[in-house]
């Protein structure tokens, strides 16, 4: 079977022949399209507000996206706040940690970041366990993120810097491609809520709640990121076109927990109650 068409729900890259998927669309013939289900619109400085947060009684942002990043920054602007260079910014990925450049000045010194998991993320975190973080969020977000933080007593404010708005899509055919490539459980919601799960073809998706959803939506997920073998959707989707032409039979890719994430979550957390078995005992012999 011939791989044709694919469609990415991202928009289109600034410059298409430095993106991973032009060299995998010239190395196997195939057309991508790209189309994002929704965009992101950052808060109003009277919305911002609201939250009753202090950005400069901070000392570390974390951020997930780079549309928060964005709106992070506009706020920052628009409410006269100086952000001050000792600030330190802990980041999902590589690209968001780059993004950064369009606001400060780059130094690895004050910006870390992780490989795209859940697990280094929070290695991160933990590894400045003496700051006190701004989590910058977009609505909605997974509530994994807040929840590990406070059961891990790591002292944080979530704020809303960003909401989805879904895009028209009364332009797209699904059936007209071979692949959806998804990179968010939004994705997927606004993706079903407009077509139906039945009649959508192959998906493949970008992160543990993407699977999740998709998983939970009925649809037939044939790639998946990040993974071992496929670091990256380009490498995800690279796997299945290879895989499909060849003829190669596909599993169901299943919801799966991670060993690795469990193994640190109940790492810290024995920590933690190391620490305050400690703590009256210390109190006790003064």
């Amino acid at each position: 079977m011939k791989v044709n068409r694919i469609l990415v729900s991202q928009p289109r890259p600034a410059i298409p022949e430095k993106s991973p998927f032009y060299e995998l669309s010239e190395r196997h013939r195939v057309q991508i399209d790209y189309m994002p289900f929704f965009r992101a619109v950052g808060v109003t400085l009277k919305e911002f507000r609201s939250q009753r947060v202090e950005i400069l009684t901070h000392t570390a942002v974390i951020f997930t996206s780079r549309t928060t990043v964005d709106s992070f920054f506009h706020i920052c602007e628009e409410a006269r706040i100086t952000v001050p260079e000792t600030m330190k910014y802990i980041c999902q990925t590589e690209a968001v940690a780059l993004y950064l450049q369009k606001y400060i000045v780059y130094r690895k010194r004050k910006i870390s970041f992780g490989d795209g998991s859940f697990t280094s993320l929070m290695e991160l975190i933990v590894k400045h366990k003496d700051e006190k973080y701004l989590l910058a969020l977009s609505e909605p977000h997974k509530p994994e993120l807040p929840e590990t933080l406070t059961k891990l007593h790591i002292p944080f404010d979530p704020v809303i810097f960003a909401r989805t708005v879904a895009s028209d899509l009364s332009t797209v055919d699904p059936s007209a491609y071979d692949l959806l490539a998804l990179y968010s459980p939004s994705d997927v919601k606004t993706l079903v809520e407009r077509f139906g799960a039945e009649k959508l073809p192959a998906v493949g998706v970008f992160g543990e709640g993407t699977l999740r959803a998709a998983v939970e939506a009925g649809l037939t997920v044939r790639a998946a990121a990040p993974t071992p073998e496929a670091p990256s959707m380009a490498k995800a989707v690279d796997i299945f076109i290879t895989k499909t032409e060849a003829g190669e039979e596909f599993g169901d890719i299943a919801v799966t927990g991670d060993p690795r994430k469990e193994e640190f979550l109940r790492t810290q957390q024995n920590r933690l109650a190391k620490k305050s078995r400690r703590r009256p005992a210390a109190e006790s012999k003064r």
